[in-house]
């Protein structure tokens, strides 16, 4: 996304349009626990958490936020605070162990339970189909590498319909393929933890495909809405070089651009200046399948990043990468150490706009939010850093409204503490604290400012 500098307005917040959707979102993997039961299989992140040295604190997600059997506490939690919707993940060994043959009974009764629980208290459902946990037996197969593994989506997919596709009418594909293809196959950091570089791009086809598939599959047997969330970053050169400015470029190709343009535009970016000479994998027919129209696009926002030409001798130089990160100068940063730049989320939402034009379905906010080292004190969490990241970034959005963005909801991440992936249980971004030895809920300040806004947008 190009920089466009738009600060957002200082003023109260002014109302949304009527019919806005307000949400909280969450993933299967990071609160459910009970990774063992109801025949729930092994996924990827199994694996990976359970590989030594490679989760913080050599953390497991077997409990986590234990949201499989309190999901009811959350549901209550969820209509307290007054949201109109709720994302949630439905994860796929739970319904298919092994990634492929007949749905495992238990699990999709569970979520018919979520399902119905969240409907029962007057909130939509908005589940995401893939939120990264790809069945350990599909990976042993090829993972995102094999085009097969796009097939295996579909039938998948199929088998939710079937279950569920009566009640619930908006879904989401596929969340941050692009996290899945540049850590978890890319650099390694993350699960599956392979580090074949450029070499993980054909990832990005297959996950792309078989959100096309899904499409496809939604469309044929139901009236439903359906979306992709992608994760966007605002790539801010480090200077005005030339040299960074290309660094800062070709991030934003790999970052932003292989993901969004497929979609919405229905080709692949040029990826000349890393050397390759058309996309790998695609075939007749993928385009048309993966930039079949959308109901709504789901942007997740949490920071821009700063890039610089690739110094000789680092190891991104040496991996054949033209940029390295650059640190923000006197910007404040949350407990990830991710940098607070409220304003480049306008700048983000204007830029797919400008991008994309006609083509730019009405866009849903489907996560957005900080994580704070937040701690329990005489009952209650004063996490006042995450309230002003939360504030400033809903102005932001409200600003790129003004400026003609067609935003259609906001959702925070997250409900709750989680489980965060290869950082366990160090960092918390929910709206209620999770003691994770005993399971107990605490609404942090976040949580009642959070129901405020709300109720004030909803008169």
């Amino acid at each position: 996304m190009t920089e466009h500098r738009h600060e957002p307005p200082l003023a109260a917040l002014p109302p949304f349009a009527p019919g806005f959707r307000w949400g909280a979102a969450t993933a299967a993997f990071q609160i459910e626990g009970s990774t063992g039961a109801d025949g729930r299989g092994s996924s990827i992140w199994d694996t990976f958490s359970q590989t030594p040295g490679r989760i913080l604190e050599g953390a497991t997600a077997g409990i986590a936020a234990d949201s499989y059997r309190r999901y009811a506490d959350d549901i209550a939690l969820l209509s307290e605070l007054g949201v109109t919707d709720y994302r949630f993940s439905i994860s796929w060994t739970r319904v298919q162990p092994d990634g492929t043959g007949p749905a495992n009974g238990p699990g999709l009764d569970y979520y018919e339970r979520v399902v119905d629980g969240l409907l029962g208290a007057g909130i939509a459902p908005l589940p995401t189909l893939f939120h990264w946990d790809l069945p350990q037996a599909l990976e042993d197969a090829g993972g995102w590498l094999a085009r097969d593994t796009a097939t295996r989506f579909a039938d998948y997919v199929a088998l939710v319909l079937d279950r569920l596709g009566d009640r619930v009418h908006r879904w989401i594909t596929l969340n941050e393929p692009a996290m899945m293809t540049l850590q978890g196959y890319a650099l390694g950091t993350q699960a599956p933890g392979r580090a074949l570089m450029m070499g993980a791009l054909p990832t990005a086809h297959h996950q792309l495909l078989a959100h096309g598939l899904a499409v496809s599959a939604i469309r044929a047997n139901s009236t439903a809405e359906v979306g992709i969330t992608n994760n966007h970053t605002l790539v801010v050169p480090a200077s005005d070089a030339p040299g960074d400015q290309l660094a800062a470029a070709a991030f934003d190709l790999v970052y932003n651009r292989i993901f969004a343009d497929p979609v919405l535009a229905g080709a692949y970016p040029d990826l000349s200046a890393f050397g390759i000479d058309g996309f790998p994998g695609v075939q007749p027919g993928d385009l048309e399948l993966i930039a079949a129209p959308l109901d709504f696009y789901g942007v997740n926002f949490y920071n821009p990043t700063r890039v610089a030409a690739a110094s000789a001798g680092s190891e991104f130089a040496a991996a054949g990468l033209p940029f390295e990160p650059a640190d923000f100068v006197d910007v404040p940063v949350t407990g990830f150490g991710w940098p607070i730049v409220p304003s480049a989320f306008a700048d983000v939402l204007v830029g797919l706009q400008d991008d994309y034009g006609d083509r730019l379905p009405p866009i849903v906010i489907t996560e957005n939010g900080a994580s704070f080292p937040d701690v329990v004190v005489d009952g209650a969490v004063h996490d006042v850093e995450r309230i002003a990241y939360l504030d400033a970034h809903l102005s932001a959005v409200r600003h790129a409204v003004e400026l003609g963005v067609d935003v259609r909801g906001y959702f925070v991440w997250s409900l709750i503490d989680n489980f965060e992936w290869a950082e366990g249980y160090t960092q918390r971004f929910g709206l209620v604290h999770i003691d994770f030895d005993s399971g107990e809920r605490t609404r942090k300040d976040s949580f009642d400012w959070y129901r405020g806004v709300i109720a004030a947008q909803s008169r």
